[in-house]
């Protein structure tokens, strides 16, 4: 192998969907276009050693006609309604499958780990289906059952609002991420619901009563697809040490979040943000998870990131960094995809 070859990344987590659907996002076509705002279409993706990701639906909150809308006691964006909730997430899932009809087979989502590496090796722009945030889904679970057959194989059960299963963790500096309730009981059977489907459960938004809960009833690993070490970034967002240590006991796994507000030691939003900042968390959780539970969940189109990356293409910047701090090219390779297939093996019961 060529020392300065990056190997292909599969990344925990992106908003591509959210812009693309956005007033100027230009739709399904704008992806298989290599533009220059956002972080991600496919020609970049080439560019930049990207092979696929989970691709999120994210549910915005609708216009309000007052400045600023309405939060809750805790500082949340209030609950959504159920009816916006699902025609956003329908109209999401429907771009994602746009981008894989108009993509003359370069592009295709996924709903096995065998499928996710095949694509891989043959250099097929991979996709997951993942809702950021179960509220498109009834308490009676029948939405489940259908984006289930459609093609979801992962759910985060909450962003940062509550709805009937959760609440998310209220994003704070410095505080604790113990923001408010655990799960209700119908999030209970929305987890036992998809450890029977298989379906992967992200906890990357959820609060910390909210993670113990999960930890407590899954029986898969315990997973967040975009998150950081709390103990070198003391956001709410982040994960505590207690909070790592499940998941290295349940053989689970972490990604990287790009977040520079998630990732400095004074979560200042700046993207003057050196690679340092970024390989220091990694060293970190791979200290405290293992080298085998810990990828990339860039976030990319949703966040702010590093200019030092600058988009997808800057990945290699990322690696060649890595490489630098002495992550030889079995390291690399689990960070940059093989630890995701196999906590999605697991998971998914493959």
């Amino acid at each position: 192998m060529d020392r300065n070859a990056s190997p292909v990344v599969f990344d925990g987590h992106n908003d591509v969907l959210l812009r693309l659907g956005g007033p100027d996002g230009g739709g399904p076509d704008a992806f298989f276009e290599r533009g220059e705002r956002g972080h991600l279409d496919l020609p970049r993706a080439r560019e930049g050693g990207f092979g696929g990701g989970f691709f999120a639906v994210w549910i915005p909150s609708p216009p309000s006609p007052e400045p600023t809308p309405e939060c809750t006691p805790r500082g949340l964006p209030p609950a959504l309604d159920a009816a916006y909730a699902l025609r956003r997430t329908m109209a999401d899932t429907a771009m994602l499958f746009r981008i894989e009809d108009r993509s003359d087979g370069k592009f295709r989502v996924v709903r096995t780990a065998a499928e996710l590496q095949r694509c891989l090796e043959e250099e097929v722009m991979v996709a997951v289906l993942h809702l950021e945030g179960a509220d498109a889904i009834d308490i009676d679970l029948d939405a489940l059952q259908v984006f289930y057959r459609a093609g979801l194989r992962s759910l985060g059960l909450v962003w940062g609002r509550p709805n009937a299963f959760a609440e998310g963790v209220a994003v704070h500096f410095q505080r604790s991420p113990d923001t408010g309730p655990g799960l209700t009981e119908a999030g209970r059977e929305l987890v036992r619901a998809c450890n029977n489907l298989r379906i992967m459960i992200d906890v990357s938004h959820l609060n910390e009563r909210g993670f113990w809960d999960v930890a407590a009833l899954t029986d898969a690993p315990l997973v967040a697809t975009h998150s950081n070490a709390y103990a070198l970034c003391a956001s709410t967002r982040n994960l505590t040490d207690p909070q790592l240590d499940a998941i290295a006991a349940s053989d689970g796994m972490i990604g990287l979040n790009f977040a520079v507000n998630f990732l400095r030691e004074d979560a200042a939003r700046d993207a003057n943000t050196p690679l340092e900042v970024m390989v220091r968390q990694i060293d970190y959780l791979v200290e405290r998870v293992g080298i085998d539970r810990v990828g990339f969940g860039s976030d990319f189109d949703g966040v702010l990131i590093s200019q030092e990356i600058g988009d997808v293409s800057g990945l290699p910047r990322l690696m060649s960094a890595l490489r630098d701090r002495g992550y030889d090219d079995p390291a690399l390779r689990k960070l940059a995809h093989e630890n995701w297939i196999r906590v999605l093996r697991k998971t998914w019961g493959e």
